[in-house]
């Protein structure tokens, strides 16, 4: 009996030196970097006695590994504490091994990156700035240049002011500057690109379909009235002022 005692002692003491801190490289969201982490198991039942210890342990081993790789390669190696929370969580779930006498086993992990990737994380970081500034900037001269040439006047200034614009071409190309004006007009500054201002772009193009005025006023009123039953009486009255072409006055902020 007392040697039984014996034995399964050093079976449990040999599967726990198994388990303690072996290593695992993990990918992550990036690719060609990667998470170093040391894993140590905790068993919660007893190791089957008799039994294989080294392929217990290397079942629990693989087990681990398998599931710190699942979560790892979604976590951003740039945002190392997101990813020792998620992985850190994931490994201390109870797990088992399907085995007569089923083990039982939890862990914990301690996460990092290597020099290497560390160095491929900064360098990654430095293009990713470096680009999202090449990116606004080209953005803001795409809408700046758009909205200045949504005008036709400055549309024509545009090409007059070519060193080889030929006046006697004018009359042909102003016929046009309309058209290509209203093209510009059509761009969206990224921030304008929502359901709201779609939305608004919507109506514009409803209201400016109606071009007789008494038409118009009908609209107004129609949509004055909408906004009234939706008791939004600060809206209507703007879009009733709207139909003698001025401003209405926010009652709120009247002295």
């Amino acid at each position: 009996m007392a040697s039984n005692r014996w034995s399964r002692h050093r079976a449990r003491k040999a599967v726990r030196r198994g388990l303690t801190r072996f290593e695992v490289r993990l990918r992550s969201s990036a690719p060609g970097i990667g998470f170093t982490a040391r894993i140590t198991a905790s068993m919660l039942t007893e190791p089957p006695y008799p039994g294989p210890v080294e392929e217990i342990a290397g079942a629990v081993r693989t087990t681990l590994r398998d599931a710190a790789g699942e979560v790892s390669q979604r976590c951003d190696p740039a945002d190392l504490a997101s990813a020792r929370d998620a992985c850190g969580q994931h490994l201390a779930r109870v797990r088992q091994l399907p085995t007569d006498s089923p083990v039982e086993f939890t862990a914990e992990l301690t996460l990092d990156l290597l020099p290497d990737d560390r160095a491929a994380v900064a360098a990654l970081l430095a293009a990713q700035r470096q680009q999202a500034v090449t990116d606004i900037l080209r953005r803001q001269k795409t809408d700046a240049l758009a909205a200045e040439l949504a005008d036709p006047a400055a549309l024509l200034v545009r090409w007059i002011e070519r060193d080889d614009a030929d006046w006697s071409q004018l009359p042909a190309f102003a016929d046009k500057v309309n058209v290509v004006a209203e093209r510009f007009a059509q761009h969206r500054p990224e921030d304008e690109r929502t359901i709201e201002h779609e939305a608004v772009e919507v109506l514009r193009e409803f209201l400016t379909s109606f071009p007789d005025q008494t038409q118009k006023r009908m609209l107004y009123t129609l949509l004055a009235a909408g906004m009234d039953t939706a008791q939004r009486p600060q809206h209507a009255a703007k879009a009733l002022a709207l139909l003698n072409g001025r401003t209405a006055v926010d009652p709120a902020g009247e002295s």
